[in-house]
Parts: C-alpha cells; structure tokens; sequence
C-alpha cells in the first residue's frame, strides 16, 4: 500500500488497499512489457479462459480487461481527484500481479507518487498519465492482438469510472470530482481527437419504472462466453420492468 493514499481505503474502498504496491514488495508480478507480448498474452488469456470452459476469444478477452480495469481506475483516480496525489502509472513503468486464473489483482509501481507539482490545464492533463499513458497503449494491443473493436475496451474502462464517480459522490457529496465528470463529458481531446471516454453511460426510462436505468452505450460483449448473458446494463438487453 502507499502510506498517502491510505485515507481512501475506507468502508466501500477497503478492498483497494492493496491494489498499488511498491517496488519493495515482493509479490510475484509481470512487467506491462511482458504481458503485453503476443505469447505471453495468449498464455494470460487461456488461463483466465479455463474457467470458463469454451467461449469467444474477443468476448473473453473484453472480461479479462473489465478485471484488469477495475483494479486499476478506481484507486487511481480517487487518488486523484480525491487527495490530487498523481499515481505514476505509465504502462512501460509498471508491473501486474495476477492470480491462479490470470485476474488482475494489483499494479506494482515505479514509487509512490506525488502531488501534482503543477496547475493542470484540462481534466486530460490531470489523467495524461492514466489515460494516455496507460490505457492507451494498452488498449490498443490488447483489440489488435484478438481483433475485438477498441470502443469496447474503452467502454469498459469508462463504464468502471463513471460507476466510480457515482460511488465517490454518494460517500464524499463535498468531494470535487468536476473533472472527473469534464473528462467523461468531452467529445474531443484537446488536440481534436475522439475522446474514447466520452459518455460511456446512459441513463434512460425503463417502462413501469419510475428510476431510471444506468445502460452502457457499447456492449462488452460478455454474451460471447459460454454460459454468459448480458450484464445488466448491457445496450442489447430489453428495456423491461420484468
């Protein structure tokens, strides 16, 4: 754990207390580099696909990266917006831990941390590192090694941090999280690129319910897997009170 951002891991975020480590600890990890070569990730996927007993690689593949997410964005975005403690988590500097079936479990880091040294420009400056620096090149050699669209990856991600924002709103309502919202919200990256992040959520009425419903606008594709339905936000799914 980094002794800084230990004030986050309370109540519902206890169980991220271990899910950044540091260069002195000793678990056995991947570095991003490793994982990330075509063999080895085949070996990380057939692991995790052993569980599972037969299904689709892309929507196996699409399953493991929602572990890997949600691990990952939740404690380093609340660090963020929270504490504006900035996580140094660029993929070539990290290393993963994984467990028997190949789930994320931790991220082992370069050192713990600082606070932002200076003012930042827009809410893609406060996340360079995050989304630019890891999610990124990430995303893009997981879709282009199993042929699975980068918007579903990316669906992913931003799915796990809007629920995210809902969490650290409803436990913190004086919390500052605009620029976790500004992120989600923007059509375009500074620099005119697609936003990969924007509005990965939506909120629509379902007939015969007052409360209305939280969808993801692309599907994971779970459905792929043998066994698997759809999630219960999936876009595919019938909009029904039953």
């Amino acid at each position: 754990m980094i002794p800084a951002l230990e004030p986050l891991f309370i109540g519902e975020f206890a169980g991220y207390r271990e899910a950044l480590i540091l260069k002195d600890d000793s678990t056995p990890c991947l570095p991003m580099s490793e994982l990330l070569k075509p063999d080895c990730l085949d070996q990380q996927l057939a692991r995790f696909a052993m569980q599972y007993g037969a299904g689709d690689r892309r929507g196996l593949a699409s399953m493991w990266t929602k572990h890997y997410f949600v691990r990952l964005i939740p404690p380093v975005v609340a660090a963020s917006l929270i504490l504006d403690w900035q996580v140094p988590v660029t993929l070539d500097r990290v290393a993963v831990v994984l467990d028997e079936q190949a789930k994320p479990l931790a991220f082992r880091l370069p050192h713990a941390g600082h606070s932002y040294q200076t003012a930042y420009a827009d809410p893609f400056a406060r996340f360079d590192d995050l989304v630019e620096g890891h999610l990124r090149p990430f995303i893009e050699t997981v879709a282009s090694h199993v042929r699975i669209s980068p918007k579903v990856l990316w669906s992913n991600a931003g799915n796990y941090l809007e629920w995210l924002l809902g969490v650290l709103a409803a436990a913190m309502p004086d919390a500052n999280l605009a620029d976790g919202h500004a992120l989600l919200a923007a059509k375009n990256t500074p620099d005119g690129r697609r936003n990969p992040l924007f509005q990965p959520v939506r909120y629509v009425q379902v007939q015969g319910q007052s409360d209305m419903k939280r969808q993801r606008r692309v599907c994971c594709v779970r459905y792929r897997v043998g066994g698997l339905a759809y999630c219960g936000n999936c876009p595919l799914a019938k909009l029904t009170s039953d």
